[in-house]
């Protein structure tokens, strides 16, 4: 016997298709750790910081100065320093141009001056994106002008530094400013003032070579990579597996190059600390 099922016709509706929302891009960021997705807004009230695994997500040096600074104190100076391409070397003036579209800045490095806990000081954020943050000899000469203002009105002078190092579109003019800048940390030790130096990541090269290692405090902050060359460059030099953890901050603080590891929310209370100390020396 042949059995027939009868098909139901399809239910009427008079509702409209359901519309697709559209999620705005930008709304949900991935750690570069813990590979977490994050609401993006959460990740800022953190200062930039993974509410997960506590990774410091890279920022921007105007990014970067309210978590330093008191509130409406900062004052750029020097802001009207720009590289020229001296050597003509191939694609700098394009890669100038580009930098400066992305970031809105000059060159990889801002400088001003500040208060800290109500303390005038002088300083200097680096900017990675602008060219790796690479130090050029604009970048040098703003650092040497922030140290000679420190020195004028007698106030400490704080550095962060975020560089993969020298910049080689400028040749010996940029490793000049490895001496440069030493020189000027040398006469700010002279004048018997405090050179706090901020290592984030990365920091490398002839930045590290040069200024950044050389303050009176060295800070940096949690899992940062700083070194001078990279390490595959140095494993393929050596022909030598390096250790864990080699060129990350807490390797450095363990073998005494930094002083201090800092997570990004207490730095303002902690050079706020640091410059009273220095005030009641």
């Amino acid at each position: 016997m042949a059995w027939f099922k009868k098909e139901r016709p399809e239910k009427l509706t008079s509702e409209a298709p359901a519309k697709k929302v559209k999620i705005p891009e930008g709304l949900w960021v991935k750690c570069d750790n813990c590979k977490e997705i994050i609401y993006r807004k959460e990740v800022e009230k953190n200062y930039k910081v993974c509410p997960k695994c506590d990774y410091h997500f890279r920022i921007t040096a105007s990014e970067r100065l309210p978590f330093l600074v008191d509130e409406n104190t900062f004052l750029e100076v020097e802001d009207g320093l720009s590289p020229k391409d001296t050597l003509g070397f191939k694609d700098y003036k394009e890669k100038l141009k580009s930098s400066r579209k992305k970031t809105g800045l000059k060159d990889a490095i801002i400088s001003g001056e500040a208060k800290i806990g109500g303390r005038p000081v002088q300083l200097v954020v680096m900017d990675f994106n602008f060219m790796g943050g690479s130090m050029g000899s604009v970048v040098g000469e703003k650092i040497a002008r922030a140290v000679e203002r420190a020195i004028e009105k007698r106030t400490p002078f704080i550095s962060v530094a975020s560089s993969g190092g020298a910049r080689m579109q400028e040749g010996i003019l940029s490793l000049m400013q490895m001496a440069k800048t030493s020189a000027a940390t040398a006469r700010l030790a002279s004048a018997g003032l405090p050179f706090i130096s901020i290592l984030t990541d990365p920091t490398f090269g002839g930045v590290t070579a040069s200024f950044a290692m050389l303050g009176d405090i060295i800070i940096a902050e949690p899992k940062s990579l700083i070194g001078f060359a990279g390490p595959r460059v140095i494993e393929q030099t050596i022909k030598q597996q390096l250790p864990a953890g080699f060129q990350r901050a807490e390797f450095l603080q363990e073998h005494g190059m930094i002083d201090m590891i800092v997570n990004r929310k207490d730095m303002h209370a902690t050079l706020a600390k640091i410059l009273e100390f220095f005030a009641n020396e």
